[in-house]
């Protein structure tokens, strides 16, 4: 499944077709993951180009995942302020006490989006603040 996924993300896309539809067909591919699709995802992740990564970004929200989680966890490693921001969009979804401390034992994610908040937009300030709020309420 994983070898699908690629070929799938490394496609082209418009931009009308992906938010559209290409997303949720590629969110239908990761719900028949096996551990092993995860692990080749996981590995080869950081090597992908970065509008591949961004759309693996767009399709994790599934809050019941810990699969799903990590991969987000190990994206928002990125220089990418874009990939950043759609990273934690996506974990604003994952409010499990298990997930916040997940997420929560990673600082440095704290610490970039109070970095970033000066200087982003409306849109994107609004996205940090409701992450932060998100994950420091109990």
């Amino acid at each position: 499944m994983f070898t699908e996924f690629d070929d799938y993300l490394s496609g082209y896309f418009s931009d009308d077709y992906w938010y559209d539809e290409g997303y949720s067909i590629a969110q239908a591919m990761l719900l028949k993951f096996s551990p092993r699709d995860w692990e080749e995802l996981s590995n080869g992740v950081l090597n992908k180009p970065i509008e591949w990564q961004r759309k693996l970004a767009y399709c994790l929200h599934n809050e019941s995942s810990m699969d799903e989680l990590n991969m987000l966890l190990k994206l928002l490693s990125t220089e990418d302020e874009e990939l950043f921001e759609i990273c934690i969009d996506a974990l604003r979804s994952f409010t499990s006490t298990e997930s916040k401390k997940r997420i929560l034992k990673n600082p440095s994610i704290l610490q970039r989006i109070y970095e970033l908040i000066p200087n982003s937009g409306d849109a994107t300030k609004k996205v940090f603040e409701a992450f932060l709020e998100k994950i420091q309420s109990r």
